[in-house]
């Protein structure tokens, strides 16, 4: 009781700021798409800071860019909502929601946006397990006609299930049961389901057996060709990429500061790496030192990868495509994973050089990697090669065939 009381207030003193602000709803007026999908997700993406968010501002690019209008809401409260990537994603021709206030002064909750735009709507994208299961409801209600696509973003029973098993606790077990148990529901509710590999794909067909709903769009990769890039003579040290905001990304920096680091300094005392990722929370922080260096959140990257040697990525658990992999080969920059990091990725006979699986191939192969100028160098050159399968044009047929 008290908790509703409490939000009925926050609500109408927001109402009466929104007001006093002039912040009206303002969007109807400029509608100038035939057909709109709605994206939810749990916050406006950050596409330079997490793999996830840099996939769905993408995804919606190549939406605006074939005359498909968006609308885009994040599961925020409505006191809490803010976001400094608004701006930009409404400069793209987003509509995003935002709270604000009828002509009668009364708040535009996110349920009354639903209201007012569903009708436009023709597709509703929502993403992760949990904003399907809040908002397949509304959107039925609503409409029920909108064709609902469950982008299951990675298979997260699968992720939980591996955190299970390398870290020997049961009830991670439990919370990945309810996730198998959550996704599955979602799929049979969802007209199209989507996935980020064919791998999971795969993965999901051992428990889901309508595979003509499944589609597999993953993350969105260029190439990036650079005449100028340095040269493995002019490259040193390596390199890590993850947001912390992910658990498999701290346990992946613990590893390398724990195990991968001291067994390659016990023969290259010299190397060097940098670790690079949004939020590092304290655990991560006190490790920093002069050759284990926490550089946090960068605005641009591009100066790391043109200058380390080798990008380093021991995820020990996890699910899905990872996008620091990608963004990794985009540059051209060899680098060492492991099986989980390297799911989806077709390195073909390289595979040997890049993937390891215990502390000791992993170091081997950047020793490896590190002192043999020819390997690095076909790695690199075949990084075009690999990447290709993510591609702009790739994903956009994907889509495009999605919601024709």
């Amino acid at each position: 009781m008290y908790k509703t009381v409490k939000l009925f207030f926050r609500l109408k003193i927001l109402a009466l700021k929104l007001k006093k602000e002039g912040k009206k709803i303002d969007f109807l007026n400029n509608l100038k798409h035939d057909s709109y999908v709605l994206i939810v997700d749990t916050r406006i993406p950050e596409f330079n800071k997490d793999s996830g968010s840099r996939r769905l501002t993408e995804i919606i690019k190549l939406l605006l860019k074939n005359n498909i209008g968006v609308f885009l809401m994040a599961d925020f409260k409505e006191y809490r909502y803010k976001s400094d990537y608004i701006e930009i994603f409404k400069e793209m021709g987003v509509v995003v929601y935002e709270p604000s206030v009828n002509d009668a002064g009364k708040l535009i909750t996110k349920n009354g946006f639903l209201k007012i735009i569903l009708p436009k709507v023709s597709f509703a994208w929502l993403h992760r397990p949990e904003i399907f299961e809040k908002y397949y409801p509304l959107v039925e209600s609503y409409k029920p006609k909108t064709k609902v696509f469950f982008d299951m973003v990675d298979f997260h029973y699968l992720r939980f299930k591996r955190e299970s098993e390398l870290m020997k606790e049961p009830k991670i077990m439990e919370v990945a049961d309810k996730y198998l148990n959550l996704e599955l529901d979602n799929c049979k509710k969802a007209d199209k389901i989507i996935v980020i590999s064919d791998l999971e794909g795969k993965t999901l067909k051992d428990y889901y057996n309508d595979e003509s709903k499944i589609i597999t769009i993953g993350n969105i990769h260029q190439y990036i060709k650079n005449e100028n890039s340095p040269s493995f003579e002019n490259r040193k040290d390596l390199l890590f990429i993850g947001g912390f905001d992910h658990k498999p990304n701290v346990d992946a920096v613990s590893y390398l500061h724990e195990e991968i680091m001291p067994l390659l300094w016990e023969s290259q005392p010299e190397i060097s790496i940098s670790i690079i990722g949004s939020n590092p929370p304290d655990s991560i922080l006190k490790l920093h030192s002069e050759k284990f260096k926490i550089v946090g959140y960068v605005k641009e990257v591009a100066p790391y990868f043109l200058s380390s040697r080798i990008f380093v990525a021991p995820l020990r658990y996890g699910a899905g495509i990872k996008g620091k992999i990608g963004q990794s080969i985009e540059f051209g920059l060899p680098l060492v994973t492991t099986n989980i990091g390297a799911e989806g990725f077709d390195f073909a006979e390289n595979a040997q050089y890049i993937v390891g699986n215990t502390s000791k191939q992993i170091v081997d192969n950047i020793l490896l990697l590190y002192q043999n100028k020819e390997i690095w160098n076909k790695i690199s050159s075949d990084s075009e090669k690999v990447i290709e399968p993510f591609s702009s044009h790739k994903i956009e047929q994907k889509i495009l065939t999605l919601i024709k």
